[in-house]
């Protein structure tokens, strides 16, 4: 254990789940592990200690087994449980709260941090609706707390690349994009199997690529309008509100006014069996270049007798998650979907602990103009989540072909539906 633990002049920052499932095992704990061992150090502040010490779920039984396992006596740690367990939560001591849970329970628990003052991380996709975004952004205005965003794809290697290359005007002017995350299906009906009934998998998890082509190749464009349509009929029956894949188009306009289009096709039902965890694809085209990247294919293959391709896979991605003996004999848990957590508590490290209180506003206004993780830079995406569900939502009633355009005469998002001479009007403010 490092001295440094034993330092009790290191400042602690002690946080609080909400929510304990898939997630949480794959990218939070292995994040507290880590700083468990080794703390923070930022020149700024010196050593600080990260420790979890409560969360909040709905029955407390996996964080319960997590207690047993992990040795930690009860009295150490806040298992709040019940329908109140986030509201609760963000009146206990903790000062940053991360939100964890099912996507469509994400504002309240969030709101309820935020009003309490918790530096608060969600798990994407941050809010559903604009309106819900715009109420969180000024409660963490109001407080003095932060509010963030976890989109662990920017910090992928090859994204940074595409970025560092495109800002760089080594790729210039993106036109069109075509991306594409499929799920197994086990996602779909084991993990979420609760909470997927009236969802898609648009929502789960294209927003990874709308925030990865709203911040790369933005901030100097606008977003135009927003369509989608999909499959169902695996997850629940054809004519149901539960969605098997979704294929959606954005498109922006630039400051020339030339368009650029980008497909998102998205699903959580690809055979269990498949080699890879997830099946990731991007292919962007510029006016000089084309980008073209396979996340399943970066060099490494794996087959082992009785375990490929079930409970390991064939094409296994290391970037984003892996534990490793480390050549000097330590094992650790690493890789960018743990990276940008840990990014977070620096943040809030350095508002905090980062020099005097006075100084404070200035420290959290710098923080806060992070666009890759700030909750106020996260309109363009909640506007396609909005868009895109209420586009889905008109389908499965029977009126497939509906486009959502943006900041329109009768507001910010609004709704044409074919043969409706009336439209819909989803956000009256400006996008």
């Amino acid at each position: 254990m490092p001295e440094i633990l034993a330092n009790p002049a290191a400042p602690s920052l002690d946080v609080g789940l909400v929510g304990f499932g898939m997630i949480v095992d794959e990218t939070y704990r292995p994040c507290f592990d880590a700083l468990a061992r080794s703390p923070l150090f930022l020149p700024a502040t010196g050593p600080v200690r990260v420790r979890l010490t409560a969360a909040a779920t709905r029955t407390g039984a996996r964080v319960a087994r997590f207690l047993r396992d992990t040795g930690t006596p009860p009295d150490a740690f806040d298992n709040l449980v019940g329908d109140d367990a986030a509201e609760r939560l963000a009146r206990s001591p903790v000062r940053a709260v991360c939100v964890a849970s099912p996507d469509d329970r994400h504002f309240a628990a969030a709101r309820a941090a935020l009003a309490a003052g918790k530096h608060t991380l969600i798990e994407k996709p941050s809010v559903l609706s604009l309106t819900e975004l715009d109420e969180l952004v000024a409660t963490a205005a109001r407080t003095g707390a932060l509010a963030k965003v976890v989109y662990h794809k920017l910090a992928d290697p090859d994204h940074k690349k595409l970025r560092t290359l495109y800002q760089d005007g080594v790729l210039r002017h993106v036109n069109n994009g075509y991306c594409s995350l499929l799920e197994p299906k086990s996602i779909s009906g084991g993990q979420f199997a609760e909470w997927i009934t009236g969802r898609n998998p648009s929502t789960y998890v294209a927003v990874h690529y709308l925030k990865l082509i709203d911040f790369t190749f933005g901030p100097d464009w606008d977003l135009a309008r927003i369509t989608a349509t999909g499959q169902r009929g695996i997850v629940g029956p054809a004519d149901g509100p539960t969605w098997d894949s979704v294929q959606l188009q954005v498109v922006y306009h630039h400051p020339d006014s030339r368009e650029a289009a980008f497909d998102i096709h998205t699903s959580w039902v690809t055979p269990d069996n498949f080699p890879g965890y997830v099946e990731q694809e991007v292919q962007f085209r510029f006016d000089n270049a084309v980008w073209a990247a396979h996340q399943r294919k970066r060099g490494v293959e794996l087959t082992v007798e009785g375990r490929t391709p079930h409970d390991m896979k064939n094409t296994p991605n290391y970037h984003y998650n892996g534990t490793f003996l480390e050549p000097w004999g330590e094992r650790s848990q690493r890789g960018y979907g743990i990276e940008v957590i840990e990014r977070f508590f620096r943040e809030v490290a350095t508002v905090e602990f980062g020099g005097s209180p006075a100084e404070r506003p200035q420290r959290l206004a710098a923080m806060q103009a992070l666009a890759y993780d700030d909750l106020s830079a996260d309109r363009n995406v909640v506007a396609v989540v909005q868009a895109s569900e209420a586009v889905l939502k008109h389908a499965a009633a029977g009126r497939p072909g509906c486009v959502v355009k943006v900041n329109q005469p009768e507001g910010g998002l609004v709704l044409y539906a074919p043969g409706s001479a009336t439209p819909e009007v989803l956000y009256p403010g400006r996008v």
